[in-house]
């Protein structure tokens, strides 16, 4: 009888702490794995990090497996120009990606000789390096490093590739209720470009804000697991790294 007790009661502090992880996950941080390169060199491939629920309200995908529990968003608040962002892809619904905000409904986007254009206005971009390597999946690619500035003030560093995979397109005009997003590889990155695999993403899709990193191993060197190679594994440096 006693045993049976402990076992109950035990059961009980397990559902209990399931129950909060779950709302903590739903309603404020949720933890995210970055598994490619797309946006490097702000995000690196094994860097973890938080995300805030709230930041723009809830959806269904706010919640695991999206439940259909309502069809638009609560107490939504709209993102900002240069936010990162994480976001249900809507090629399927259910595959998370997270890239940098650029395009808010209405707007008109374009690329003209690899410079991004914003409502027909070429967006400030000042060089920092000519001569950098991020990785394109696992591949080591010469790019130039840029700092962006953005109409809002938003300034962050994007790559390009010498050569210019993405030099021109057509112009990208964001439906309403929908946003347009771009990888800071921008070279290396799929996103609101390509329209049949990722597109204009609905205002419904999205997940939460990036906040920092809180931690980072680099994978091409080894498992966490080899603790032995923690020196040359563990990306210390990034611990607690805001997200700009």
């Amino acid at each position: 009888m006693f045993k049976n007790k402990i076992i109950i009661e035990n059961l009980k502090t397990l559902i209990y702490a399931l129950i909060i992880a779950i709302l903590i996950r739903s309603f404020f941080l949720q933890p995210f794995y970055i598994p490619s390169s797309s946006m490097e060199p702000n995000l690196l491939v094994g860097d973890r990090l938080f995300v805030t629920k709230y930041t723009y309200g809830y959806s269904k995908h706010s919640f695991p497996f999206s439940p259909n529990l309502f069809q638009n968003r609560i107490f939504y608040s709209n993102p900002k120009r240069g936010d990162v962002i994480v976001f249900k892809t809507p090629a399927d619904n259910r595959t998370d990606y997270i890239k940098r905000l650029i395009g808010l409904p209405g707007d008109e986007i374009q690329f003209i000789d690899g410079d991004l254009y914003l409502n027909n206005n070429q967006i400030i971009k000042s060089i920092i390096s000519k001569d950098n390597k991020v990785y394109c999946g696992n591949e080591q690619i010469n790019v130039s490093t840029y700092e962006e500035k953005l109409p809002n003030g938003k300034k962050y560093s994007s790559v390009y590739r010498k050569n210019y995979s993405f030099k021109n397109s057509d112009i990208f005009v964001v439906p309403e209720d929908h946003y347009f997003f771009l990888g800071d590889n921008r070279d290396c990155s799929k996103d609101s470009r390509y329209l049949s695999e990722v597109g204009y993403v609905n205002k419904i899709n999205l997940v939460g804000k990036a906040r920092f990193v809180f931690f980072s191993s680099d994978i091409k060197v080894g498992s966490v697991f080899k603790f032995w190679k923690w020196n040359d594994i563990i990306r210390f440096d990034r611990f607690f790294k805001k997200i700009n």
